[in-house]
């Protein structure tokens, strides 16, 4: 359950890019917000979060009693406080802005209080009275974890399965190593899982070692949070040259382990959301000197976050707008990239061909969806790729439920955190219905 030792893996070269309040940094912060009544940075929030109270609370230093408003609306809290776009989200929501006014550093404030609650050792909850009850979840990612740990506070037995060595999902393998190293996220799972009653079967791939059948006969209920499948591709010739990645199996090697880069001097990264954002910037932290990233839309018109483009940009980062790659070219390794200027419908312009030279290629292009695996299970819906779910998370077959990537398409960690709380309360009030003889699995 464990990574490699940090100075072993490529990701030990990046340092904080945000850096911690510390404490008197941290009350003065407190103490320029307006605790608004109908604080819009609550609404902001996919956990809701009582951002103006855990804040409320940092500014009399009742730090424990932060830490556990954040908590009790999310218990990824402290990898969120690292991760979350709050620029589009709670910081983005602030009413300071309307002020032109800095806002409140919102996320700074929540991993003060969070991180000192890991430090500390301080634990908030613990595992309700036996219900009988058993729920199957799997994946091991974020969604999981907020469902398996909120099960357990109505003390319901669960049991992961996570096909990985590793915990924590794309938490651990996917975050830009300047937000959160691979050791944090898993920590924070180990700390979750600390609410006992959680088995973690890991090496398991559903489908091959344990069948969804024997899932559905042996539980009482079954959350699924898979993620995403594999990358992408174009489908352009010399897709499978020495060199040429896709770009989440490329990250996630970067974090878990040592790449020698040594003779890395150009990197493409195709694609522009924010998964390629986070590649063209961790690729010039390596220290690739020549980094460009290829989109094939407009700068108005891609998925990535403003903010992360600009940081990109300011990074040295280069861009090639309305332009996509038509084939990849090298002696055994990729050394070119052939591209070409699109129109404004995305067709290819007439002459308008290119070369950009490369010794990396990233394809940040999207992530297959893994609707394969769930082909006999009736009542189980997909929606383009996406597990088909109604609010809380249902599935439409008998006590299955579904949240993170793969109902949400690939959206924050905050998000999946939502999602597995919600379907945990939905899962409860199932077991809670059919004990009074009613009937829901909404």
């Amino acid at each position: 359950m464990t990574t490699p030792p940090l100075a072993t893996r490529t990701e030990s070269s990046f340092e904080d890019f945000k850096l911690p309040l510390m404490r008197d940094g941290a009350i003065a912060e407190a103490n320029r917000c307006l605790f608004c009544s109908d604080a819009p940075c609550i609404k902001a929030c996919p956990t809701a979060i009582d951002i103006p109270q855990f804040i409320r609370k940092i500014s009399t230093d009742n730090v424990h009693g932060s830490a556990k408003t954040i908590f009790e609306a999310n218990i990824l809290g402290m990898s969120c406080a690292r991760v979350c776009p709050v620029e589009v989200l709670c910081v983005g929501a602030c009413v300071y802005n309307d002020l032109h006014q800095p806002p409140i550093a919102i996320g700074k404030l929540q991993r003060y209080a969070t991180d000192i609650a890991y430090e500390r050792g301080w634990t908030f909850f613990e595992a309700g009275p036996s219900s009988g009850k058993r729920v199957a979840l799997i994946g091991a990612g974020p969604a999981s974890l907020a469902a398996a740990h909120e099960l357990r506070r109505f003390g319901h037995a669960c049991t992961i399965f996570e096909k990985r060595a590793t915990l924590g999902g794309l938490n651990t393998t996917g975050i830009a190593p300047y937000k959160m190293k691979a050791d944090r996220s898993v920590s924070e799972a180990e700390w979750i899982l600390s609410i006992g009653g959680i088995d973690v079967k890991m090496g398991v791939t559903i489908g091959q070692d344990v069948s969804l059948a024997q899932l559905e006969s042996e539980f009482d209920a079954v959350f699924i949070g898979v993620g995403l499948g594999i990358d992408s591709t174009l489908g352009i010739a010399g897709e499978t040259l020495m060199g040429v990645h896709g770009a989440v199996e490329w990250i996630e090697r970067m974090k878990l382990e040592a790449l020698d880069l040594s003779s890395i001097t150009r990197a493409v990264v195709i694609g522009g959301g924010n998964t390629a954002l986070d590649a063209v910037r961790e690729t010039r932290g390596l220290g690739i000197a020549n980094v460009t990233m290829l989109y094939r839309g407009r700068r108005d018109g891609m998925s990535g976050y403003a903010h992360e483009l600009e940081s990109a940009l300011m990074e040295g980062v280069s861009i090639e707008w309305q332009a996509t790659a038509t084939a990849l070219t090298g002696e055994g390794r990729v050394q070119r990239v052939s591209c070409v200027r699109l129109d404004q419908s995305k067709r290819p312009i007439a002459g308008s061909d290119f070369t950009i030279d490369a010794d990396l290629v990233l394809m940040a292009i999207g992530q297959s969806k893994l609707s394969a695996m769930f082909d006999d299970m009736h009542g189980i819906a997909f929606d383009h790729g996406r597990i088909r779910v109604n609010a809380n998370g249902f599935t439409g077959r008998k006590r299955w439920y579904a949240g993170g990537d793969c109902s949400n398409g690939g959206m924050e960690v905050v998000n999946g955190a939502a999602e597995g709380k919600r379907a945990a309360h939905a899962i409860h009030a199932c077991f809670e219905a059919e004990k009074s003889g009613a009937h829901t699995h909404a």
